[in-house]
């Protein structure tokens, strides 16, 4: 049986490391002749630093061609577990020694996660009605990004993605149906013509995930072990296999590389980072995730008093929806979050460890400056009654509930 033929979207033969990397070359092969202009979406995970590492070091022994240009794309969300920011800059200065074009790209100022809290007002992403996060700190700025690129090479590039099967049920659902779209086989990748989130971008571009079939394991065999050695690239991928539990971590099944992620049920990878004794002294990091679930409680923000109109003259779906966060609320969190950046450097100079940056000087003084000048989010004018206010009930189709008021016997 070819390799092309394992069916690696059901049961069956498992692949093996060489024979995952084999399907991996094909696949670059198969799509990569028709796109001149190559870019890789890096965010610093383990799934998007094994594609780029492993490609990285197809191109140096010649197991595929290197295009005629080639542009990695850094997302810093300004979020990153720190063990994976520092392994993302040192893979930055190994990728510069090597001639190869780094592009990081951030958020502008006031879309940046604490700045778009802190300072509109905007209150944490939650997996049930606000997830924000992942599109405004990351996707955005990537399509910003790639916007530039392809009016520079009147379009035709080939973006490739760590995106893997196995990663959540949702996404692979979505692989299921589509990834044999534009031609594309089972076991040469997931390939589209069309970058999925990239509507309204210029010119043609095409995604294409080369190690999509990749078991978790042999991500992070390819991590742990075979990229540090000199022949597979000499790269300081170690750090990012131990941050997601290291040899151990296809059991532990840690996602995350945000800190203090709020979309979580529980801080799987930083649970792991600090089981780590070089890594103990980042414990009050611990303090962010509560943090982002009492800012979601009704008494530290707004609610529509009334019937929300929209522009038709319909009213939202929504009546008396929960809104953004109090002035107060803000300060609040402000003043804990650095709290917690203070005590965890404090202890990273005692001990000559790295420190943490959740928020810097810059984005502390832009933060203090929305709430100084009144700032809420569009749609919210800051004159509406707190959460906690008892109000009467108004439902979607207008009629109201009067709140009912206990008599005094």
């Amino acid at each position: 049986m070819s390799l092309t033929q394992i069916g690696f979207f059901e049961g069956g033969q498992r692949l093996q490391m060489t024979e995952s990397i084999e399907l991996t070359i094909q696949s670059l092969q198969a799509y990569g002749d028709g796109h001149p202009h190559w870019g890789i979406a890096w965010s610093g995970g383990k799934d998007s630093s094994a594609t780029l590492t492993l490609l990285i070091h197809l191109m140096e022994t010649g197991r595929i061609q290197r295009p005629k240009t080639l542009t990695v794309f850094y997302a810093d969300t300004r979020q990153e577990l720190l063990p994976l920011s520092i392994a993302a800059h040192q893979i930055m200065d190994d990728l510069s020694e090597r001639g190869i074009d780094v592009e990081t790209v951030m958020a502008p100022m006031d879309k940046r996660f604490m700045v778009y809290i802190l300072g509109r007002g905007v209150p944490p992403p939650n997996n049930n009605t606000m997830r924000w996060c992942t599109r405004q700190i990351k996707i955005d700025p990537m399509q910003e990004a790639l916007s530039h690129r392809l009016a520079q090479f009147d379009g035709n590039v080939l973006m490739i993605t760590g995106v893997r099967q196995g990663e959540s049920a949702i996404r692979d659902r979505r692989i299921e149906m589509s990834c044999g779209k534009d031609g594309a086989e089972c076991g040469q990748g997931w390939y589209q013509q069309v970058l999925p989130e990239a509507k309204g971008l210029r010119g043609r571009i095409a995604t294409l995930a080369p190690l999509l079939h990749w078991r978790v394991c042999h991500v992070w065999e390819w991590l742990k072990h075979w990229a540090p050695q000199s022949q597979f690239g000499d790269w300081s991928t170690a750090a990012i296999a131990d941050a997601y539990g290291g040899d151990e971590a296809e059991e532990i099944n840690a996602r995350t590389g945000c800190t203090g992620c709020s979309l979580t049920e529980t801080d799987t990878a930083l649970d792991n980072i600090l089981l780590q004794p070089r890594w103990s002294y980042l414990a009050p990091l611990k303090g962010l995730k509560p943090l982002w679930r009492e800012l979601r409680e009704p008494q530290y923000r707004l609610r529509k008093a009334g019937a929300e109109r929209l522009k038709d003259g319909s009213i939202a779906k929504n009546p008396q929806r929960m809104g953004p966060l109090t002035f107060e609320a803000r300060l609040m969190a402000l003043d804990r979050i650095l709290r917690i950046q203070a005590d965890c450097n404090a202890a990273a100079r005692a001990l000559g460890r790295p420190e943490v940056d959740l928020i810097n000087a810059e984005e502390e003084a832009r933060i203090r400056e929305l709430i100084a000048a009144g700032t809420w989010p569009d749609g919210w004018e800051g004159d509406e009654p707190l959460a906690t206010t008892p109000l009467d009930i108004v439902y979607q189709d207008g009629s109201i509930q009067p709140m009912l008021l206990l008599e005094e016997y």
